[in-house]
Parts: structure tokens; C-alpha cells; sequence
């Protein structure tokens, strides 16, 4: 098994956890951080694309679209966790049922 091949099998793997948090926990901050694991499962499986380049070297485009993804998750978390702040300050529930 080649590293591309252990790493686009790493993502699918995380892609896969991420994704059955999101659905299996009713918490919101639990759904961002699940959000955040299905990204980097995504970004894991595009950088493991880019090295199966046929000249031998990883392909730059890829690895600078991954980049480029990781800086507008971070900031898309950020956004989500400001959001889920002002929800718990306005007194909104952050899940049904809980206390």
C-alpha cells in the first residue's frame, strides 16, 4: 500500500467519524467540531490526489486549493462559534432536552 493510498483511506476514515457525529450528536458545538473533521478528512484525500502526479513530484494546484481551504475552514469555524455564542447568550437552546 502506497502512502497516497493510506492517506486517501486516512480521510475517507475521518470524512466518515465527522459525518456520523454530525448526525449522532444533538450538541451544537459537538456538530461544529464534527464539521471540522469531516474537512480535514476532505483535505487529507485532496493532498493525497496531488501526489499521484505522473512527473513523479506532487502536483502544486491541489496542495494550494487545500491551503486555500484550511484558511476559509478556520474562518467558517470561527463565524459558527460566534453564532453558537450569541445563541447561548440570547437564552436560545443549544440542543432539545438538555440541561
Amino acid at each position: 500500500m502506497s502512502s497516497a493510498q493510506l492517506f486517501a483511506l486516512s480521510g475517507a476514515a475521518l470524512f466518515l467519524i465527522g459525518l456520523h457525529g454530525l448526525f449522532a450528536c444533538p450538541h451544537l458545538l459537538r456538530k461544529i467540531l464534527a464539521a471540522n473533521v469531516m474537512g480535514s478528512g476532505v483535505f487529507l484525500v485532496f493532498n493525497a490526489m496531488a501526489r499521484r502526479a505522473p512527473a513523479g513530484g506532487p502536483d502544486p494546484v491541489p496542495q494550494a486549493m487545500v491551503l486555500t481551504g484550511v484558511v476559509v475552514a478556520v474562518s467558517a469555524t470561527a463565524l459558527a462559534l460566534a453564532l453558537a455564542c450569541r445563541l447561548s447568550e440570547a437564552g436560545g437552546a443549544e440542543e432539545d432536552g438538555e440541561t
